[in-house]
């Protein structure tokens, strides 16, 4: 079993910047790709941006903003985020599967992101 363990959300104004980390550890030795959904009030989670050795995928709403990067020594995902918007408010989860046609069934707790207008 994997433990994901994410930090670094906070509350920023418009335009700001904040660096989501993700820590695995347990089962790290075969993951084949790690990444971040978010899921906002009211809302359904969603995808946002996940990192293989194979590829790198943003969701459009992100792409040009946000930018996922892996440290596989230390098994920890990073997500910067940058030119914040209202609209990126969510909680904000950690995931990783173990194959590529796998679903995601491995989540961290979540960490609240927050953006004032």
């Amino acid at each position: 079993q994997v433990q994901l363990v994410e930090s670094g959300g906070g509350l920023v104004q418009a335009g700001g910047s904040l660096r989501l980390s993700c820590a695995a550890s347990g089962r790290t030795f075969s993951i084949y790709d790690m990444g971040w959904f978010r899921q906002a009030p009211g809302k359904e989670r969603e995808f946002v941006a996940a990192m293989s050795e194979a590829s790198t995928r943003y969701a459009d709403s992100v792409k040009g903003r946000f930018t996922i990067s892996r440290d596989n020594a230390k098994n920890m995902v990073y997500l910067q985020m940058n030119s914040l918007k209202p609209e990126d408010t969510a909680v904000y989860y950690c995931t990783i599967r173990y194959r590529n046609w796998s679903g995601y069934d491995y989540w961290g707790q979540g960490t609240q992101v927050t953006v004032s207008s």
